[in-house]
């Protein structure tokens, strides 16, 4: 009997704990915009996110004609895709450590990308190989300074 009743208690404790685990998870949300009042123009607020695995972070668009979706060349390995539509709020599911590069397509040019770094940044490799193209890496590289602090 002693021992059904000491499975029960750890089953029960199991299960706590994984509530528990879950329920500590926090949601970021990025507002994506055309500007914001302060002389940056075309851009994610806020662009540099640390946040723990299991976290998510909610991409808003505030303006029209916005996405938010990954940089191949900035993404931890074996971290799930993501890719959101036009217009449309997109939640990426933080499920691995590392760097998680986000552009918005339209405008990625324009330097419109945002950072996310989850836990130990594995793929900080990555920040040194990865050249993003036109006015993006004057950002790029202010994102990049964040990544070590």
């Amino acid at each position: 009997m002693t021992s059904r009743f000491g499975l029960a208690v750890a089953g029960a404790l199991l299960l706590t704990a994984s509530f528990a685990g879950s329920a500590s998870a926090e949601e970021h949300v990025v507002k994506m915009m055309n500007a914001n009042g302060k002389g940056k123009f075309m851009l994610f607020e806020p662009e540099f996110i640390k946040a723990n695995v299991g976290d998510t972070v909610k991409f808003v668009p505030t303006n029209k004609g916005h996405n938010a979706e990954m940089i191949p060349g900035l993404w931890p390995e074996g971290a799930a895709e993501f890719k959101g539509d036009l217009n449309q709020e997109v939640v990426l599911t933080v499920d691995k450590p590392g760097i998680y590069g986000i552009k918005c397509h339209p405008h990625y040019p324009m330097g419109m990308l945002a950072m996310v770094v989850a836990g130990d940044p594995t793929n900080k490799a990555q920040l040194d190989s990865y050249a993003p193209p036109g006015t993006a890496q004057k950002r790029f590289d202010a994102l990049k300074e964040q990544v070590g602090k």
